[in-house]
């Protein structure tokens, strides 16, 4: 089958040299060239190629990124000269990962294990598995990626005011604005770091820099008043990590 792919890169000489590799490919057509994380979004969810070969380090969003952010499945290949995310490539169900620089043989026996892929796996079940890579024990996100429509936002992490779990979404607000990102609140917490953001209630991670104060509520709950005025509601077990953090032993 006749294979469509969409390169990604922010080199122009590693385009050129996938481009002379992959037109010596015959069942292979290049639909679009990318050279920034917003670029390689905007092109996948528009041409819905069979395949991607994405560069892990780029401008604007990394290639972690672009894949929390593309709508159609497609298999991954994952091109860089850091040796050191390939844990990550695979654990974000890539389908290989090329090794700056590589040769048209190691390309080829790439595109075979594409087809593999494709052959083998439905679309829904390959869309499912391109998921966030994990982090390294002791890696936290430095953004967060919404998208909006057609755009992209960055949320820089220490700008995240709060999260609020709405069923299937969650409610980010930052900088005064809300966006709605479809990720759990557990997957979320579990990517920030601990020290800085806090399980308040079972349907809210809080900034702890925005916390203002905590006000008792009822007997067994509190409230949390940010600088902003915002109320956040705050569980026993929400007040008890919250004292840890500040180092309250009373």
């Amino acid at each position: 089958m006749k294979l469509r792919a969409v390169m990604a890169d922010d080199e122009d000489l590693a385009r050129r040299v996938m481009r002379e590799y992959l037109s010596k490919v015959p069942d292979i057509e290049i639909v679009a060239e990318c050279s920034n994380g917003f670029e390689a979004v905007k092109a996948i969810n528009e041409a819905k190629p069979d395949v991607v070969f994405l560069d892990v380090q780029m401008p604007k969003l990394d290639g972690f990124e672009v894949l929390e952010l593309i709508d159609n499945p497609a298999a991954v290949v994952f091109v860089t000269a850091f040796d050191q995310y390939a844990m990550r490539a695979f654990d974000a169900a890539a389908v290989d990962y090329l090794l700056k620089p590589f040769g048209e043989e190691r390309l080829r026996a790439s595109l075979e294990r594409v087809r593999t892929r494709l052959r083998d796996t439905r679309p829904v079940e390959l869309h499912r598995d391109l998921k966030q890579a994990s982090r390294a024990p002791g890696e936290y996100l430095e953004r967060i990626v919404v998208k909006d429509g057609p755009r992209v936002h960055v949320i820089p992490a220490g700008n995240l005011d709060y999260a609020e779990a709405q069923d299937d979404y969650l409610a980010l607000r930052s900088d005064g604005k809300s966006w709605l990102k479809q990720q759990t609140i557990s997957s979320l917490e579990s990517a920030l770091d601990p020290r800085r953001f806090i399980r308040l209630h079972r349907s809210y991670l809080v900034n702890v820099e925005r916390i203002a104060r905590i006000d008792a509520n009822t007997k067994d709950t509190w409230l949390a008043v940010l600088n902003d005025g915002s109320k956040i509601p705050v569980s026993r077990a929400g007040y008890g990590k919250f004292r840890e953090i500040i180092g309250d032993d009373s």
